[in-house]
């Protein structure tokens, strides 16, 4: 085990692998600091340049991406009141008061300091976990998979914002998606309409172009102004940066409470950074001896957020390794670039390429540290990409997008694919519906069908009475009323 962890670690600073992930870290920056474009919409992108590259090259690239994006978003979340990615709203909160009281440099600090180590955390943790988890994994057969895939579909609306109903419509949505073609364990075609292309299903990266990349785009480009649409020039970078780095050790339980939470957060499918950052964010309140102060610029309000954040792909990155479950909406699109490359994530995974998986979790610590150090030096420089007319960087975008579509399979049905779902993700944006929920329950809708399929004609009907499948629907069914007993606990509380 040693040696393969070592023989994980050495492939990285191979000369490909390595430039590689510095190239994904500072393209994974960009995107980032860039508002409303965000990490999905950066893999969705990317992710048909990998067909053909080395396995080893492709993912550790595509991951730095991932790693980096949150890093770059909350540069501008606090500097200017923008935040690049969904998770940086919560660094929002309290991060850009402190740049207004002239503590720019220490939020930034503190922010990039927490966000490294907790990349560092989540990595060491799935590293520790990894023995652990393969002969667990090895007890797994397709019944335990398909309630581990249903305990990820009923954690969808966690990630709707509190939107429950149009959580479970987005995620409905997704399923439905994903019943299109050829059924995998009988064969037979579904929705295909007479034509040939739907017979072989919808792609996922034709339909995430669609639902992230190019809506977002279009948003931006319609505004016909920079990206950073405050008028508030750069704010003023300090010279207290090592404060921020001290206050990160100061709150030295905190980061490592937050960092636990994110971790855990991420072991689960199907929940989002969002839900990790804004959890820890209440955690940190509750438990602060100040916790008045939170809202108007506290380092506490900062670290908890951002240590979440980046500790989250750690967990995420195991269960999708491990289960070929995705622990996020990015994990999903990591998927796909595993079947793009010829690799099946899933129990055989910690088997058949350990030192691959040992690779990808030393990837998740050195690309949150190598994004932290180039944000340090040059924050000042990468925030000035926000105030670049969208009308100059959009058509770029969009023509790199199509190429993305197109280039997949060399079929012009993708680019349509892509352009009519640019429409759904467009007005789902602007309804309020979650579009990556519908991406979740697109990649899980299919596995849960198929392991269904493959447990009831291996097991018969009782294959949910082995002891591992009884144990996760008891936590299926705890999840989905915790928030009924939660009320119920509270009201017992007020009456006595």
């Amino acid at each position: 085990m040693i040696e393969v962890l070592f023989q994980g670690f050495l492939t990285i600073f191979r000369l490909d692998v390595f430039a590689f992930m510095v190239l994904g870290v500072l393209i994974g920056l960009v995107f980032g600091i860039i508002p409303g474009i965000g990490g999905l919409a950066a893999l969705s992108m990317l992710l048909p340049m990998v067909w053909g590259m080395n396995p080893e090259v492709a993912l550790v690239f595509l991951l730095s991406i991932t790693c980096a994006t949150s890093q770059g978003g909350s540069i501008t979340a606090v500097l200017i009141n923008v935040p690049g990615t969904g998770p940086n709203a919560a660094t929002l909160l309290d991060g850009y008061p402190m740049a207004q009281q002239g503590k720019a440099g220490r939020a930034l600090a503190a922010v990039l300091t927490s966000g490294a180590l907790g990349g560092i955390f989540g990595g060491i943790l799935m590293i520790a976990l990894i023995p652990i988890v393969r002969p667990m994994v090895l007890s797994f057969g397709s019944p335990e998979l398909f309630f581990l895939v249903l305990l990820g579909i009923s954690f969808i609306t966690a990630i709707a914002e509190g939107k429950m109903l149009k959580g479970l419509v987005s995620g409905g949505i997704g399923i439905l998606l994903a019943l299109f073609g050829y059924q995998m364990t009988t064969g037979i075609p579904r929705f295909s309409f007479g034509t040939e292309y739907l017979e072989d299903g919808i792609k996922l990266i034709p339909l995430t172009l669609g639902l992230f990349a190019f809506p977002e785009v279009i948003d931006l480009a319609v505004g016909g102004e920079a990206c950073s649409r405050t008028g508030k020039s750069v704010a003023k970078i300090g010279s207290d940066l090592f404060e921020g780095v001290k206050d990160v050790f100061r709150h030295f339980w905190l980061f490592l409470r937050c960092s636990a939470i994110g971790t855990i957060i991420g072991i689960i499918p199907g929940v989002g950074a969002e839900v990790a950052t804004f959890i820890c964010y209440g955690h940190a309140k509750q438990t602060s001896k100040h916790p008045e102060m939170f809202g108007k610029g506290t380092v506490e309000g900062v670290i908890a957020p951002e240590s979440a954040s980046n500790a989250k792909e750690g967990g995420a990155l195991l269960t999708t390794l491990a289960f070929g479950i995705p622990g996020s909406a990015a994990m999903a699109l990591l998927l796909g670039a595993f079947l793009v490359v010829g690799i099946t994530p899933g129990p055989k995974m910690l088997e058949q390429h350990l030192a691959l998986s040992f690779s990808l979790a030393w990837t998740s610590i050195i690309a949150n540290v190598i994004s932290s150090i180039i944000l340090l030096i040059f924050a000042r420089q990468f925030v000035k990409v926000t105030f670049i007319d969208v009308r100059i960087m959009a058509p770029f975008i969009l023509v790199f997008a199509t190429i993305g579509a197109y280039s997949v399979g060399g079929n012009m049905f993708d680019v349509v694919t892509a352009f009519l779902f640019t429409i759904v993700g467009y007005g789902a944006k602007h309804l309020g519906y979650n579009r990556a929920a519908m991406i979740l329950g697109f990649v899980l809708g299919n596995l849960a069908e198929t392991y269904f399929l493959i447990s009831l004609n291996s097991y018969g009907a009782g294959f949910f009475l082995r002891p591992i499948s009884i144990i996760l629907i008891i936590i299926t069914i705890l999840g989905m009323s915790s928030d009924i007993l939660f009320k119920f606990w509270a009201r017992r509380r007020w009456r006595s």
